[in-house]
């Protein structure tokens, strides 16, 4: 891809947007600043992540001992925590959550400030990174995403030509026909939900709102509607589309027997058509390619099944983002760390991840979307507290599993009901939650 920087990319093929739990008492608007000196950094910090196969395999060591080039005085410490969500969570009762963290979903963006330094003003910091917005608590930006992942469905490119099918689908109708062709012509099973690991029907599908209106603030959007599953809508349209794929037996026998590790090697020997993910997952199916003996050139990566005056639309949006404990002892050696994995360490590069540094290249894993024209949408995230408030609210869940799952159910006829009956409901219990949180 030479030289091509993401804002380049981006301003050529894509539409920019500008866009509880307890705690202790934090020390008022005690900014997180890596000093200039790199030797005027001191102390042991330790790193939570969700990484722990690069915490177990030496990798972070490895990042870690790079980063001593440059701050011989930091020694840094990993802890890869499985079920990060659950247990982050509980220790951010308490002051003891790590110098660096991931900032868990589950914290409400307006108490940002309750637990995280503040890393500088958003105006400032948004000309240098992407995804800022996310972050952003009255114009203070409290954490830096690791990454950022595009969305739609990782595929085998070989099992798809052997099924005939060399074009990607321009609308959902074209899709399932592809599915269908893909299961006559080869066995294959064409589409894999990982129904029993469950994260994989939550974030890619619900990541994929503005991906099918090519809106970047279709998201956004989802604060000031009654009906976010009303006919024509994103989620009406995704969901429909999960439904169909189900319905007509175009995914797994029995979904409650999923395993997400192994549908990597099944979709590298051809055996799985295609699942809906972020980029990130990309290099995860071709490593897995390159350990079945396969072509790792087989591992393609589509748009969402439909275009916007005749171009494919995919949202571009963060990862988890690293943040500075507000009760760390070492800030500027915690901020030092965070600085330099960011820019230095070339952990997005590696992960086939876009950067969230404007200046960075895109990453190859995205080629296909620069030589297919693909929008990318950096996706506002101006609204997001208010539409989580509502969510939560509603118990629906559209960055969990429980609401797909039972989706799916009703579809192959293990739960009652009708496809309409279910959007009927989740709009009623949508519009009843915005009235309760005044949106």
């Amino acid at each position: 891809m030479g030289k091509k920087t993401l804002s380049a990319a981006l301003l050529t093929t894509a539409m920019l947007t500008v866009a509880g739990c307890g705690g202790g008492t934090p020390t008022p608007n005690e900014s997180a600043v890596a000093p200039s000196d790199p030797a005027a950094a001191s102390g042991t910090i330790k790193v939570l992540t969700n990484r722990t196969d690069l915490v177990q395999d030496g990798t972070m060591k490895k990042y870690a001992a790079e980063f001593n080039k440059t701050y011989p005085k930091v020694k840094v410490k990993f802890e890869g925590i499985t079920d990060y969500e659950g247990e982050v969570k509980i220790r951010m009762n308490t002051e003891n959550y790590g110098d660096v963290l991931l900032i868990p979903s589950v914290i409400a963006k307006d108490d940002y400030p309750k637990f995280f330094a503040p890393l500088g003003s958003t105006s400032s910091m948004r000309s240098e990174y992407f995804f800022t917005d996310k972050t952003d608590v009255d114009g203070t930006t409290y954490g830096i995403a690791t990454f950022g992942t595009a969305n739609g469905f990782v595929y085998n490119k070989a099992l798809w030509a052997r099924a005939g099918i060399t074009d990607w689908p321009t609308t959902t109708q074209q899709f399932l026909d592809d599915l269908q062709a893909v299961k006559d012509r080869t066995g294959a099973t064409p589409y894999y939900t990982n129904y029993k690991d469950g994260w994989p029907l939550s974030t890619p599908w619900t990541n994929s709102v503005g991906s099918v209106s090519c809106d970047a603030k279709a998201s956004d959007e989802l604060a000031g509607t009654d009906k976010p599953w009303a006919k024509g809508s994103d989620l009406n349209t995704l969901d429909t589309l999960l439904y169909d794929i189900v319905h007509k037996n175009l995914s797994e026998k029995d979904p409650t027997t999923t395993n997400w590790e192994n549908s990597k090697s099944q979709l590298a020997k051809g055996k799985i058509g295609s699942m809906m993910l972020g980029s990130w997952a990309i290099t995860q199916m071709q490593d897995a390619a390159k350990k079945a003996g396969e072509n790792p050139d087989d591992i393609g990566f589509m748009p969402f099944p439909g275009q916007k005056d005749g171009r494919y639309c995919s949202t571009l949006l963060s990862d988890y983002q690293q943040a500075v404990n507000i009760h760390s002892d070492h800030k500027a050696a915690a901020r030092a760390w965070i600085d330099w994995f960011t820019e230095k360490s070339g952990y997005s590069a590696k992960e086939g991840a876009v950067s969230p540094l404007r200046s960075a290249s895109l990453p190859s894993t995205l080629k296909p979307y620069v030589d297919g024209a693909v929008l990318l949408l950096e996706r506002s995230e101006a609204k997001t507290a208010e539409v989580n408030a509502i969510d939560d609210a509603s118990e629906i869940g559209l960055n969990k599993q429980d609401y797909r799952q039972k989706l799916i159910d009703i579809a192959r006829g293990a739960q009652d009901g009708s496809l309409q009956d279910y959007f009927d409901d989740l709009n009623k219990r949508w519009a009843e939650a915005r009235q309760t949180t005044g949106s």
